[in-house]
This record gives C-alpha cells, sequence and structure tokens, in this order.
C-alpha cells in the first residue's frame, strides 16, 4: 500500500484478515473491523451477529400478520443465533489455547555437548532427543 502510495489513508492490520479487490486496492467498508488480534476479531463477529439477531425480530414484529415475510425472516433469525454460537465456540478455544503454559527451553551447553559428542546415545547434559 505504501508502494502505491496509499500508506497515508490506510492502517496496517498485522496479522489480521482484510480483505481486497482483485486489482489490489483494500475493500473499505464500515462493517469491517479486523484487528489482528483474534479476541477482539471474534468479539466484534459475536457483536455483528447480535445486531442482526435484533434486526431481525424487530422485522419479524414488523410484519407478524404476514407469514410469507416472518418465515424467512424467523430463518435467518435462527442462522444469526448459530453464527454465533459457533464464534463463541471459537472464542472459548482461542481463550483456551491462550491460556495454556507453554515451555521453551534453550540451553546452548547442553546443545553444544552433543554436538560434540561422536556418540549420539550417551548423553552427559540430560537432554532429551
Amino acid at each position: 500500500m505504501k508502494a502505491a502510495g496509499l500508506g497515508a489513508y490506510y492502517t496496517d492490520h498485522g496479522v489480521g484478515v482484510y480483505p481486497q479487490a482483485a486489482a489490489g486496492w483494500p475493500f473499505n467498508a464500515s462493517v469491517l473491523a479486523v484487528k489482528g488480534d483474534p479476541i477482539a476479531d471474534l468479539q466484534e463477529d459475536l457483536a455483528a451477529e447480535q445486531k442482526a439477531r435484533a434486526t431481525y425480530e424487530k422485522l419479524i414484529d414488523l410484519c407478524a400478520d404476514d407469514p410469507d415475510v416472518v418465515d424467512p425472516l424467523r430463518f435467518l433469525r435462527e442462522r444469526e443465533v448459530v453464527h454465533f454460537q459457533r464464534f463463541g465456540e471459537a472464542l472459548r478455544g482461542v481463550q483456551d489455547k491462550l491460556a495454556e503454559k507453554r515451555f521453551f527451553m534453550n540451553d546452548n551447553n547442553c546443545m553444544n555437548n552433543n554436538m560434540m559428542q561422536n556418540n549420539m546415545s550417551n548423553n552427559d547434559c540430560g537432554c532429551r532427543k
């Protein structure tokens, strides 16, 4: 974007998914709120589904006397509820993954000892292979 002279008009979204046109121009819409943070992005998705559900409920209330209109609106409302549930499951999965404890070891002495030994089965430093 900077090479095209658009750096001043668009923000860098990091690792977030940010759609663009086939020609490479960024898609500009106020409904996209991509931050590159999975928690923030999933929360935004959850909110969008709830807003859509509320809109369908209002429309159902307005058209309560016309079943040809109400039935498709009920289907669409139910679809938003299912989407909300799936995004909620995804959010819980991401939160669980981020909460996992990770252990990283970097023991240079151990690595150097192993590299210097001809017999790799003789492991004096206690490192796992």
